[in-house]
């Protein structure tokens, strides 16, 4: 059960995300966690406003979020892939060096969300999240099914100004403090 409270007296406004894909196998006919995540983030009220997919390799990782966290008009990074226990799963091994800060919580959110649907399965996720640069990144399996578990149950909430008692948005222009 999700106990979620939305203040209304505060106003909504949408920030900007870019959406990940990391696999080997799909393109943007077939990438169903891409499509997902991009649909329920414009249905929530935010852009989209970047959507690649590259290959399960580093260099190409770091080079793409390299790029993207020096934009100035983005605020999240939401990558779906690689996150799995199989030799090709480079995401968490990669971000974890990479992020600024760990944001420990929620891959241990996430896993108990999932625990409630699949069970014991859920210790292969590596599902992980942290800062970079004055950015969230977001790290979520490859199943539209996780995706859409994650944001519902997570980020939109989190991704929210109005969320209390408090929220991702309302400390993101203090992420970048000495």
């Amino acid at each position: 059960m999700t106990i979620e409270m939305i203040d209304k007296t505060i106003d909504f406004f949408g920030i900007n995300i870019a959406v990940l894909t990391i696999s080997d196998s799909r393109n943007f006919k077939n990438d169903k966690s891409g499509s997902t995540l991009k649909d329920l983030i414009e249905n929530y009220g935010h852009n989209c406003i970047l959507r690649e997919i590259i290959k399960d390799e580093s260099v190409e990782l770091l080079s793409i979020l390299d790029k993207w966290i020096t934009n100035k008009n983005l605020d999240v990074i939401i990558t779906s892939g690689g996150t799995g226990l199989t030799g090709r799963d480079i995401t968490v091994d990669v971000m974890e060096t990479y992020f600024d800060k760990k944001i420990e919580g929620f891959g241990e959110l996430f896993r108990f969300i999932s625990y409630k649907k699949i069970g014991t399965s859920t210790i292969q996720s590596r599902a992980t999240a942290g800062t970079k640069n004055g950015k969230y990144i977001f790290c979520l399996p490859g199943s539209p099914s996780a995706c859409k578990d994650a944001w519902e149950e997570i980020l939109k909430f989190q991704l929210d100004v109005r969320h209390k008692p408090c929220n991702f948005i309302e400390i993101l222009p203090r992420l970048k403090e000495k």
